[in-house]
């Protein structure tokens, strides 16, 4: 396999789309443990449900220390996913049924197109994590190709990883920075894949400033930063048009 120069996970992921050959791609993170079973599944979820052409599993944690009990509200940014049934769909940016970038399972030619949407400029923005960037969307940009090409996309419950997380990511200033990116980088990516009238959704209301205001201790500073994201998400969209 050929090293990759480019810094940053998208390019990452794209040369690993262009490296291999089978009819499905595994993405793991060097923070990820599968379960002994995951490839099994993994299979033959591929062979017995044609319809679905991305899934990824449950992610539990694995804290490398006793997190801060108000850390848990935010759980969910840190790529932390925990259910009961399997669920899919054919809805891109449907948030109950969209695969994670922690063991995303996907089918070469919803990868291809993938690649495709890099290498054409139809994706003119980069998403994910760059040296010391929070941005992401990347894996759920890879994900919702599966919906370009009419396929589904969907959560398996007996797909299992677990994800190992260190104090330095429950910290403060580390989840303001995380929600900022991650607000972000969801205005583009809904730019990309959203209807105007889905993409109305992304401005910030005017009693929004004022309920992050309220907030105490972290969840102000938190809540600001989510607001902070979407703003400058939108300023970058105008400059685009």
């Amino acid at each position: 396999m050929a090293r990759e120069e480019t810094l940053g996970l998208t390019p990452a992921r794209l040369r690993g789309i262009r490296e291999t050959t089978g009819d499905l791609l595994v993405f793991v993170d060097d923070d990820n443990v599968l379960d002994v079973d995951f490839l099994e599944i993994t299979l033959r979820i591929m062979e017995e449900r044609p319809f679905l052409g991305s899934w990824s599993g449950q992610c539990r944690p694995a804290f490398e220390a006793p997190p801060p009990e108000w850390t848990r509200r935010y759980w969910g940014n840190l790529v932390i996913l925990e259910f009961e049934h399997d669920i899919w769909s054919n809805l891109p940016r449907l948030p109950q049924s969209m695969p994670g970038g922690a063991g995303l399972c996907v089918r070469r030619n919803v990868a291809v197109h993938y690649l495709d949407l890099h290498e054409s400029g139809k994706r003119s923005f980069q998403f994910d994590r760059n040296g010391k960037s929070l941005l992401s969307g990347g894996d759920n940009d890879l994900a919702a190709c599966a919906c370009d090409i009419g396929l589904g996309v969907g959560l398996i419950a007996s797909l299992k990883l677990t994800h190992l997380i260190s104090p330095e990511r429950l910290t403060e200033d580390y989840l303001v920075r995380l929600s900022e990116g991650i607000y972000f980088s969801a205005v583009i990516l809904d730019h990309f894949r959203s209807s105007p009238s889905e993409m109305a959704s992304c401005k910030v209301r005017w009693h929004e400033p004022v309920r992050a205001l309220l907030a105490r201790g972290p969840h102000r500073k938190i809540q600001l930063a989510c607001l902070r994201g979407r703003r400058r998400g939108l300023e970058l969209i105008a400059l685009l048009h």
